[in-house]
């Protein structure tokens, strides 16, 4: 493929990247106040959005291909932007994607694609990303775009339960033949994603889990906060599953990665 430019990321990258919280400059520590940061950290321990720190974080390491960025400024726009992947966070995905020669990748809950195309950037040309969404409209704004990166043909987007097409998958013999997979739809079946990626992903691969941290809402769900108590149970079960090895990271709202053994 073409050379990817390197570019200076202007102070609005901020803008339509995962929602972290309110930053607060003196941050809480184990109860104890710290001086104050430019790092500006959240309650959640999470370099907050708007954070210099971040700014330095992204002006030092985001590779952005000029299309990812239309498509990340286009998404901004939209009244759900902020459910968009952070950049960095999909920087991180590609990457992977690419240390593993991944050839079949499977991601559930699509949004506008910004986090597709930067696989499919990566992938080989014969490589696929099964994408799934149950919203086509969301989609509509980032097909063109696939389109016009060249990629358009490494996307196969399904708009039906993310389940229903993990359960064709699987019933059509694709079971333990994809390396790769994004988790991060509807929070409350993440169990079920999870357990059904477990098996269309073959040993050696791995799955990306999003919104790990639900904002800090993990740390004490509350009792009508569905989706922060079934993240927590799911982060609760990772730690013991003897099936993978894992790493959480503190990047975009937190991502466990989930290497199968």
């Amino acid at each position: 493929g073409s050379e990817m430019p390197l570019l200076s990321v202007p102070k609005e990258v901020a803008v339509g990247t995962a929602m972290l919280g309110v930053a607060f400059a003196t941050g809480m520590l184990a109860g104890k106040r710290r001086p104050p940061s430019l790092a500006t950290y959240t309650e959640t321990g999470m370099i907050g959005k708007n954070s210099p720190l971040r700014q330095y974080i992204l002006d030092h390491s985001l590779r952005e291909h000029p299309i990812l960025k239309k498509l990340r400024l286009l998404t901004a726009e939209h009244p759900w932007g902020r459910m968009m992947v952070s950049c960095e966070q999909a920087q991180l995905m590609a990457n992977l994607v690419k240390l593993i020669k991944a050839k079949k990748v499977i991601e559930v809950g699509v949004f506008t694609g910004y986090n597709a195309l930067n696989m499919a950037l990566v992938l080989p040309d014969d490589g696929q990303v099964i994408a799934c969404d149950i919203n086509e409209d969301y989609a509509k704004i980032g097909r063109p775009l696939w389109k016009e990166a060249g990629v358009e043909h490494k996307i196969d987007l399904r708009i039906k339960p993310a389940i229903q097409t993990l359960d064709e998958l699987l019933a059509s013999g694709e079971a333990e033949t994809f390396d790769f997979a994004f988790i991060d739809a509807d929070k409350e079946s993440y169990n079920e994603y999870y357990e059904k990626c477990l098996r269309v992903i073959k040993k050696g691969g791995i799955i990306a889990i999003d919104n790990v941290f639900w904002n800090g809402g993990v740390l004490k769900p509350r009792k009508g906060d569905l989706a922060a108590q079934t993240i927590h149970h799911l982060n609760e079960k990772l730690l013991k599953d003897a099936r993978v090895n894992i790493s959480m990271l503190p990047v975009g709202d937190g991502v466990t990665l989930a290497f199968k053994l």
